[in-house]
């Protein structure tokens, strides 16, 4: 996969099919838009191409609602390149692209990206303002000569995979619904970092993760989640929140690691959540926070990851 970080400067020889869209989180609804991408592509013997922002428009347009985020931009080149998209670009959304027309968008992805089709969701918006949608697009594939496919919503149970939804699913706590809207468990990744080491007093040692701000947290609580370590895969508890019972106010997110006892402060980590276990909780003692400690690894063994 050919990765770009460009405005609209580069020019690409080969001709293309082009996904438009966020693709925050890549979910079911996402990734029926780049397989049909990918489909188109190889039936006109041109390359597939995702065309997307490094930067979410809000933290431009308005910094004080911009979204949390679902992925990084790093697990989500990982993701389409297994896909097999050909070419991906991240462009930057700044003032000067907030102001291109609708038109001029499009007739720029023609000019500098050869572009043949386009595949966009149902609900598409685009240009200055927000002011181009998918009818617009039809009809300006009649002027230009390009071929436009809109992917009708994914639904499951008759609710519209989105986002927006997935994003308050996590924030909920919905782990599990957040997970097969997915297809995958969500994800934070980060390096470990020092923390007060009290697990240690009551053989619960932890890890402590200095995770991307940016990326949105799961509701407080303890999850089952696992840890990816240099390629490997281990069963692990996770908590998020501010550990009551010995009262600390700074937000963490401490995870213990099954049949695991190696030192890797400062190295990078994966933890993927698979189910939420139990809300935080203040316990009398240190003694009756091991003991539901000891539950909640009970817990973890008997899970599959």
């Amino acid at each position: 996969m050919v990765i770009y970080e460009d405005n609209f400067k580069e020019t690409i020889y080969d001709k293309t099919y082009i996904a438009l869209g966020s693709f925050d989180g890549l979910h079911m609804g996402h990734l029926s838009l780049i397989n049909k991408t990918i489909e188109l592509a190889k039936e006109n013997n041109i390359k597939s191409m995702v065309f997307t922002f490094k930067n979410h428009p809000l933290t431009v347009i308005n910094s004080d609602i911009a979204p949390k985020l679902i992925i990084s931009n790093d697990e989500k080149t990982r993701l389409l390149k297994n896909l097999g998209i050909d070419i991906l670009n991240y462009a930057e959304f700044n003032n000067k692209f907030m102001k291109i027309s609708p038109e001029d968008f499009i007739c720029n992805l023609i000019k500098h990206y050869n572009a043949k089709g386009f595949v966009v969701g149902f609900n598409y918006r685009f240009g200055y303002k927000n002011l181009g949608d998918v009818d617009l697009l039809q009809s300006l594939s009649e002027k230009y000569n390009f071929h436009t496919y809109i992917v009708k919503p994914v639904k499951v149970n008759g609710e519209v995979i989105s986002s927006s939804k997935i994003r308050h699913l996590i924030s909920e706590g919905d782990i599990t619904k957040a997970n097969y809207f997915l297809t995958r468990p969500f994800m934070l990744e980060g390096k470990v970092i020092k923390g007060k080491q009290l697990g240690r007093k009551i053989n619960f040692p932890t890890i402590n993760l200095d995770y991307d701000k940016s990326i949105v947290l799961p509701k407080g609580g303890v999850y089952f989640t696992s840890i990816e370590y240099k390629n490997e895969k281990f069963k692990s508890i996770t908590n998020i929140g501010y550990n009551p019972t010995v009262r600390d106010k700074k937000l963490s997110i401490e995870t213990h690691i099954l049949n695991f006892n190696e030192d890797i402060y400062n190295e990078k980590v994966k933890v993927f959540f698979h189910k939420r276990i139990r809300d935080e909780k203040k316990f009398e003692s240190i003694e009756k926070l091991a003991e539901q400690l000891s539950k909640d690894k009970e817990f973890a063994i008997n899970q599959s990851i």
